[in-house]
Formats: structure tokens, sequence, C-alpha cells
């Protein structure tokens, strides 16, 4: 494990005990969490996207916000759904961001997840599909969104322009060099993750895999990303490419974490997403030292460079960063991980 950072489900919404949480609650929380983040030297945060959802559903904004406030730190989604988004304009805020960023943009997209609405990206105007999960609609959108950060000139220029004119085909802009080495694909089984090695992005193990062949979750995941790697390998691609995995993981250091979690100790899970038959992960909790010996003896942990932290953001920035600063004090130290504070002042 090289680095870890959060992911963020970002609900809002009643919290019980006639408690809420806003929509501006949870953007505004998520960019304090980041800055603690950051000054605690972890590596990444990261956001789910979904519509028609109580959930962060329109991540650009808060991720410059978050960009702009923070020094080191990586932030990016896990995942945008394709099916929704406009190539172009995805790619304009991408770039944007990441020049704001100078870098440390980790765009995760994907086919997306299961929806609380039928078929809403066809609300959006994207329709045509052949796929009833709109499969097709998203690879297509993620083609063209590859060429776009590529700079490819996609629109014929306008010689009697009086804003420049030219002949030939213009890019999209602002275009950021090297963007397109950190796009990730949320892969939710074999097939998906050796199409993200061949097309040559990082993989992001979904947090649920779309398959069941008697194995326990980390070992499917295992397999995936080792997939992954060979046909990256295959396909010629230079460097080594990046894999990551989330995991609910909470250390036991306190009274108060007893409370929460103590128990939560489980096993994986088999059931029906989506229509299809898909396995889940199961969740740590357990005193450092315990999480140590369970966290080496994961194989997919064992094998990806990036770990994922699944928080529970309702429970406020204070409560969180105290699960984090705990895992990067007493826990991922032993599994190989240095702070990006260490490594900047090595430097």
């Amino acid at each position: 494990m090289k680095s870890f950072g959060t992911l963020s489900f970002g609900h809002y919404g009643p919290l019980g005990g006639g408690r809420s949480l806003s929509a501006g609650d949870s953007l505004l929380q998520a960019i304090d969490l980041a800055q603690g983040m950051d000054d605690l030297g972890v590596n990444g945060v990261y956001f789910r996207v979904h519509h028609f959802a109580r959930q962060q559903a329109s991540p650009m904004p808060l991720l410059a916000a978050i960009a702009a406030k923070t020094e080191h730190i990586e932030m990016g989604t896990g995942v945008i759904d394709m099916r929704y988004e406009n190539p172009l304009h995805l790619a304009e805020e991408a770039a944007a961001v990441d020049l704001i960023s100078d870098g440390r943009l980790a765009l995760g997209v994907s086919r997306g997840s299961p929806e609380t609405v039928v078929r809403g990206y066809e609300a959006f105007g994207y329709t045509g599909s052949d796929d009833p999960r709109g499969a097709d609609i998203a690879r297509e959108h993620f083609s063209l969104f590859l060429r776009a950060i590529e700079g490819e000139g996609l629109a014929e220029r306008d010689a009697t322009s009086p804003f420049g004119g030219g002949t030939g085909m213009q890019r999209i802009e602002p275009h950021s060099p090297g963007l397109r080495s950190r796009i990730w694909w949320g892969a939710g089984n074999r097939d998906s993750a050796e199409w993200a090695g061949r097309v040559g992005v990082n993989l992001m193990s979904s947090t649920l895999l779309t398959e069941d062949r008697g194995l326990p979750f980390d070992e499917l995941q295992a397999q995936q990303i080792d997939a992954f790697r060979t046909a990256w390998r295959e396909a010629g691609h230079a460097g080594e490419p990046r894999a990551s995995v989330s995991r609910s993981v909470f250390p036991l250091v306190t009274a108060e974490d007893h409370l929460y979690f103590g128990g939560r100790q489980d096993s994986d899970g088999v059931g029906y997403i989506d229509g299809m038959r898909s396995t889940f992960g199961k969740t740590y909790a357990a005193e450092p030292d315990v999480l140590v010996e369970q966290l080496r003896d994961d194989a997919a942990v064992r094998t990806a460079d990036t770990l994922m932290l699944t928080i529970p953001s309702q429970l406020g920035v204070e409560f969180n960063l105290r699960i984090v600063e705990q895992f990067a004090q007493h826990v991922a130290p032993a599994l190989g991980w240095e702070s990006t504070r260490v490594q900047a002042a090595r430097a």
C-alpha cells in the first residue's frame, strides 16, 4: 500500500433525533475534511457521484474548492457516471481543476452504479441506448472524453472568425498536459478491468463486484487487478498503472470507537444488484494491531497501491478526521505507507 485516502458517499438529509445535514453542510464539511487530511499528510480524498439522490452529484466545483485550499492531497471521484456527461464539457472542467491543483486530480469515471431512478441519464438528454443499463452510452462518452483531454482537434476552425480564425481542427480549452495519465476507470468485473488495461487508464476496483465465483471478495479483486495489469502490459502501455480498492476500516482506539463500530466485523456478502449477482466486501473494525494483520491478509489490499477508506461522512469533520488520523498513526505505516509531508520534506 503506497497511498491511502477516503472515499465519501456524501450523504445528507435527516440524521435522526431531529438533526439534519443539508447539501451545503455536506459540501462545506467535505472541504474542511480535505484540508484536515492534507495537514495529516494523507494522499487523497475521493467522492462518490450519484444523480437524483441526496449525495454529491456535481463534483467539479467541490474539487476546485479543495484544490484551491490544499497543497499536497490528491482529489478525485469514485466514480462519475459517464452516461450523464457531456464529454467535452467534462473535459474542459477536468482540465481546469487539474490546472488549479497543479496536477492533483484523480478522475474516476465509469458506467455508474445502480440508481434511485429508472434510466435517469435519459432525463439528462442522453437517449438511444441499446443496453438496458446504458453501458454503450458510457463507453461512447468516455471515448470522446479521452480524445478531448489528449488534445485532439475536435472542431473545425472558422477562417472568417473575428476571434482568431485559422484553419485545421481546434482542441478544447483549457488543456492540461498529463491529465490523461490521471484518469481512472471504475470496474465491477474482470472484463471491465481488462478493458481499462487495454485502453490505458488506471483502475478503481468497485466496492462491489458483479460476479461470484465462489471466491472471497478480496481474492476476486486481486484477480481483477492482476488481469488489469496483464492487459496493460500486453497493450504496450508505458509505465506502471495505479490500482485502488476501497474498504470500511475502523481502528478501535477509544471508548467512542468501540461504541460506534465495536462488533461491526462481518464477512463478505453476496446478493443481486442491478439484476446481477454481486459480491460485497466486509467491514474491518478492530484494535490497530489486529487491523494490521487483517489488512496484510487481504489479497486485494496487498496488490493494490492505493487504499480508499469509506467513511461515515454524516458524523462530521472532527469524527472522521479522528478515524483517518488513527489509521495514519497506528495502521498505515505498518502497511508501507509514508506521509506526503514526509515525502515533501525529503524532496
